[in-house]
C-alpha cells in the first residue's frame, strides 16, 4: 500500500500527544493564533500540509542557482521521509527532537518524517542551545545545524542518531563531534532535493554515501548531478565533487566560489579549513580580479583589523596564500543566516 500525504501514522505524537488529521488541524490553528514565533511557523506549515494543495511552497537554497520560490509536491516529501527512515533505521515509535525552524525545508521535513514514520516528536525553541541542560529527556533521532551540535556537545549523550546539516561541517567541528557518545551523520542535500539525499558517519566514513536508489554523477566541469527515485527529473547543482562511485562522492566546493588564479583552479572550501584553528571570527576566502593572474586570492574576516602572524599561512601554496586580507565590521547574510560572499565583497568597493 502506497504511503501518501493524507496518511498520518496512528503512532504519530507531537509533544507526547497523539493526533489525527482533525486534531492536528486544531493544534495548527492554536499555534498560529496563540503560539510563540517558532510555534506560529510550525502551525503555518501544519496548515499548509493539511490543506488540499498537492504541494508545499519553499525558497530554494541557492545550490542550483539564484534562490527562488518553488513548489515541492507533498508526495516527494513523503517519499524522502521514507528513504530517511530506511537509511538511518528510524522507525515507528522512535522519539525525535524538532529544534529547527519550520520555515525551512529541514524543519518541515522533520515534521513529515514524524507524520509518516510514526515518531513521537518534541517541538522545542530552535535556539543555538536546543538541549536544555536541566532536562534529561532522551531522543532516538534528531537534526541540528553545526552550531547547535557544537553548543549541545555536553548533552549529545541524550540523542541516539544525530543528523548535522545546513552548512559545511568544519574540520575543527568534525574533530570535536567525533568524540561525542552518539552516532553523528553529516548530511548532504538542498531544498531542491527535498533535503538530504546522502550522508556520512563522521566517525567511520570519509565520503558521502547516497540513500537507497539515489545515483550521482558529475558533468564536464565536475558539478554534481543527482537522480533520486522520488523525483522525475535529475537535479543539476553548482556543487563541485569527486565521484567515487554512482552512490558515493567527495565534496570539493561550490563552482560559483572557484578562484581561477593564473590558470590554477582553487576551491575556497579546501583552503578555509587550514585557517579554522587560527581565526575565531567568521571569515571566508575568495577571488577578486587581478590584471596579472586573472583572479587573486584574498581573505575576508568579520571583525576589527589586526595583523595575522606569518605562520598562519605556513601550509599554503603560493596561489592559496591570500594576496590581501580585508576586515569588515559585519558580513552580509541571507535570511537563514548564511554568509553572502559576493554581497560582502561588494561592500568593500574593490
Amino acid at each position: 500500500m502506497k504511503v501518501t500525504p493524507e496518511n498520518i501514522h496512528n503512532r504519530f505524537q507531537l509533544n507526547g500527544f497523539h493526533f489525527d488529521r482533525d486534531g492536528l488541524q486544531q493544534v495548527a490553528y492554536s499555534f498560529v493564533k496563540e503560539g510563540d514565533h517558532y510555534e506560529q511557523e510550525a502551525g503555518r506549515f501544519l496548515m499548509d500540509w493539511l490543506d488540499d494543495k498537492p504541494y508545499i511552497e519553499v525558497m530554494t537554497s541557492g545550490s542550483t542557482g539564484k534562490p527562488k520560490p518553488i513548489q515541492i509536491p507533498k508526495q516527494q516529501m513523503v517519499d524522502s521521509a521514507l528513504a530517511t527512515g530506511d537509511f538511518f533505521g528510524v522507525t515507528v515509535g522512535h522519539s525525535g527532537l524538532m529544534c529547527l525552524p519550520a520555515s525551512y525545508i529541514a524543519g518541515k521535513m522533520m515534521f513529515v518524517r514524524a507524520f509518516i514514520l510514526g515518531l513521537n516528536v518534541e517541538l522545542v525553541t530552535p535556539s543555538s542551545h536546543p538541549l536544555d541542560p536541566n532536562a534529561d529527556t532522551t531522543y532516538d533521532f534528531g537534526a541540528m545545524v553545526p552550531l547547535q551540535a557544537l553548543n549541545s556537545f555536553d548533552q549529545l549523550h541524550r540523542i541516539g542518531t544525530l543528523l548535522v546539516g545546513g552548512g559545511r561541517l568544519s574540520d575543527v567541528a568534525r574533530k570535536k563531534l567525533k568524540t561525542a557518545p552518539c552516532e553523528i551523520y553529516e548530511t548532504f542535500g538542498m531544498t531542491e532535493t527535498v533535503t538530504h539525499f546522502a550522508a556520512r558517519n563522521i566517525k567511520t566514513e570519509p565520503f558521502f554515501k547516497t540513500m537507497e536508489g539515489v545515483k550521482v554523477q558529475a558533468d564536464a566541469e565536475g558539478k554534481l548531478i543527482v537522480k533520486m527515485p522520488w523525483m522525475e527529473e535529475a537535479v543539476y547543482t553548482t556543487d563541485v565533487v569527486r565521484i567515487i562511485s554512482d552512490s558515493s562522492f567527495d565534496w570539493l566546493g561550490r563552482a560559483d566560489y572557484v578562484i581561477n588564479s593564473g590558470g590554477v583552479k582553487l576551491h575556497p572550501e579546501q583552503i578555509e579549513p587550514k585557517l579554522e584553528s587560527h581565526i575565531t571570527e567568521r571569515f571566508f576566502v575568495a577571488g577578486i580580479p587581478c590584471d596579472v593572474l586573472g583572479e587573486k586570492t584574498v581573505l575576508v574576516i568579520e571583525g576589527t583589523e589586526r595583523n595575522l602572524p606569518e605562520e598562519v599561512f605556513a601550509d599554503f601554496t603560493d596561489f592559496e596564500k591570500p594576496k590581501h586580507i580585508y576586515f569588515v565590521p559585519e558580513f552580509q547574510t541571507s535570511t537563514s543566516g548564511k554568509v553572502r560572499r559576493a554581497a560582502t565583497l561588494d561592500t568593500l568597493k574593490l
